[in-house]
This record gives structure tokens, C-alpha cells and sequence, in this order.
């Protein structure tokens, strides 16, 4: 049976704030930094809020958890694919929250160049 949860309750908006510095605490941890798109980070945030009111633990909310087992299918953030694979050869995670600092400079400089051609194309119209 599926748990609902009311993103406005009291009880998801402290374990957010709960989640927020358990990610705090990753960054510390494994020298990563948060991707400097801040709507990647709070997606991946409730998510992890949203699994540890539901399975009790924040299961990497990009990879469906499987209750009966806490195999290498259950991704517990920070998993160890993104750890020892993912964040190495890609500098970020499947999920994107965390990242080398050199592949957050690379994203921060497409998101940039993405809202320069958004803004600048505004005008070019008829």
C-alpha cells in the first residue's frame, strides 16, 4: 500500500529541513559541492524527505525502492554507485544533487548560456 504524504504537512516540512542538512552533511563529507541548479537540489530533497517518511530511510528517490530487500537495488543516498562510479566518471550523481566543483562550473556555465539565448531571443520576434 502506497503512503500518501501532504508536502504541506508539519511532519514533511521537518524532515525536509532534517534532509536538507543530512545533503549539508554529504558535501562536507565526500568534498562535493550542490548542483547549481537549485530546483535539481530541492526535487532531490523532497524526494529523500518524501522516502524516509515513507520506508524510514532516504532512498535515492530517482530508482525505485524495493521493500523487501536492501540490496544494491536500493539506491540509499548517498549510494555507493554514485560514490564509487557515477560521481568519478561523470563528476555528478544520477540524480544530480552532488557534484565535483569542475562539473559544477560546466553546469553552471550552460545554465547561463541557456538564459542569456532565453533572454537575448525575446526580442528577435515580430
Amino acid at each position: 500500500m502506497i503512503k500518501k504524504i501532504d508536502l504541506n504537512s508539519e511532519e514533511f516540512q521537518i524532515e525536509l529541513e532534517l534532509t536538507k542538512h543530512f545533503t549539508l552533511k554529504v558535501l562536507e563529507e565526500h568534498n562535493l559541492v550542490f548542483n547549481p541548479d537549485n530546483e535539481v537540489n530541492e526535487s532531490i530533497q523532497m524526494g529523500l524527505a518524501r522516502n524516509k517518511l515513507i520506508y524510514g530511510k532516504r532512498y535515492c528517490p530517482c530508482f525505485m525502492v524495493i521493500e523487501e530487500t536492501e540490496s544494491e537495488k536500493n539506491r540509499l543516498c548517498p549510494c555507493e554507485p554514485a560514490l564509487n562510479i557515477e560521481i568519478p566518471q561523470n563528476g555528478t550523481c544520477h540524480c544530480g544533487i552532488y557534484c565535483t566543483k569542475v562539473k559544477a562550473q560546466e553546469i553552471l556555465l550552460n545554465i547561463d548560456t541557456k538564459d542569456a539565448i532565453a533572454t537575448h531571443s525575446r526580442g528577435l520576434t515580430k
